[in-house]
């Protein structure tokens, strides 16, 4: 029997629906916030970015379930999401108050970083429509039952915006269970979403209850330990060296914590400068590992959305193929590749991909 028994390609409206919020980026390109003149604005959201890379490259039928406050910062965003080719179909609209002392968009202000400077992330995220989601606000018998989703992906990052929005995920990843939808989960640890509302504690008490309906849990070094509690031994304080096997450790433990994960994956970064890093991912399953090929000194433009793109990958290769080697292997590359273009979502074909899996490098194309 395998591992994970995806519905047909054909038999369902949506290949994947992503739960989460969507924010809009302003990024200062090679600047700092602190002191620029002007914004180039994305979209960008970590669980809306699988569902956008899912479509942009591999070409499946993804949707995103959310909330805008209705007003032009809210519909620029949906002009976003068109442009990226996602069904706007289940966004829910929120009357604006005006001001936004009631509800508003979220801004994300995300600096690149370069060199010995980081990457920094900036969110203004209070009151936001999305976060005020709350259980009964999707009709998901319709969606699941009677319009069909393949997969549902979605993340802590969403989790974390509010009381109501665990609440939120855990009836989706029920709905889902009900109906026969895979469900992926990216653990996605932000400190800064948490630290106000309990800190890791906090972080934990809700993934922990989540993490009991999930079939794929993705997540890199600090997520499972911040979110789960699982330790990573003889990991690097500071990150800059990947041990395989200290995570092929965590990952045994986490699998027979929740039997009910079919597929475990893990990003392996480390962030030599914000320009430099050493990349690769491990992936599980059928008690089995599988590792994507190693991609030491990727020179990076813009890390943010990376994970996200993996996350894609991984799933694209999971539900075309079902081999874990090949999955982990397009997530890599997408990944990878993603890192070198500007916003959190990818511009990569699925033909440069799976150039980039098959070893093929930055020769020009003429």
């Amino acid at each position: 029997m395998p591992a994970l028994t995806v519905k047909p390609a054909g038999s369902c409206k949506y290949d994947m629906i992503a739960l989460g919020e969507i924010m809009l980026r302003l990024d200062p390109g090679e600047g700092r916030v602190r002191c620029a003149r002007e914004f180039k604005a994305w979209e960008g959201g970590g669980e809306y970015n699988v569902a956008r890379g899912l479509r942009r490259c591999f070409g499946f039928k993804t949707a995103v379930a959310t909330a805008f406050a209705d007003n032009d910062v809210g519909r620029l965003l949906e002009d976003f999401v068109l442009q990226g080719g996602v069904d706007t179909e289940l966004i829910k609209w929120v009357p604006f108050d005006g001001v936004g002392r009631v509800v508003r968009n979220g801004l994300n202000f995300t600096e690149r970083g370069f060199g010995v400077r980081g990457a920094v992330g900036i969110p203004d995220r209070g009151h936001t429509a999305a976060s005020q989601l709350k259980p009964g606000d999707f009709d998901w018998d319709h969606i699941f039952g009677k319009l069909g989703v393949r997969w549902l992906h979605t993340g802590g990052i969403f989790a974390a915006l509010s009381d109501t929005a665990p609440k939120l995920v855990i009836e989706a990843v029920q709905k889902a269970k009900q109906y026969g939808t895979m469900i992926s989960y990216d653990l996605n640890y932000r400190p800064s979403l948490w630290k106000s509302i309990g800190g890791q504690k906090k972080a934990q008490e809700v993934n922990r209850e989540i993490a009991k309906y999930v079939d794929v849990m993705i997540g890199n070094e600090e997520d499972f330990t911040a979110s789960l509690g699982f330790q990573v031994e003889g990991a690097d304080e500071h990150l800059l060296h990947i041990d395989v096997t200290a995570f092929k450790k965590m990952i045994e433990t986490a699998v027979k914590a929740y039997p009910n994960f079919k597929v475990t994956a893990t990003t392996l970064r480390a962030a030599r400068t914000a320009t430099i890093n050493d990349w690769a991912a491990v992936c599980w399953m059928d008690g089995k590992f599988s590792e994507s090929r190693q991609y030491p000194d990727l020179e990076i433009l813009d890390r943010v959305g990376g994970g996200d793109s993996f996350a894609s990958g991984l799933i694209y290769g999971l539900m075309t193929t079902g081999d874990p080697q090949k999955a982990v292997d397009y997530g890599a590359a997408h990944g990878a590749l993603a890192m070198t273009t500007p916003g959190d979502t990818s511009m990569a074909s699925k033909g440069e991909v799976e150039k980039l899996m098959k070893g093929g490098g930055a020769r020009v194309q003429r």
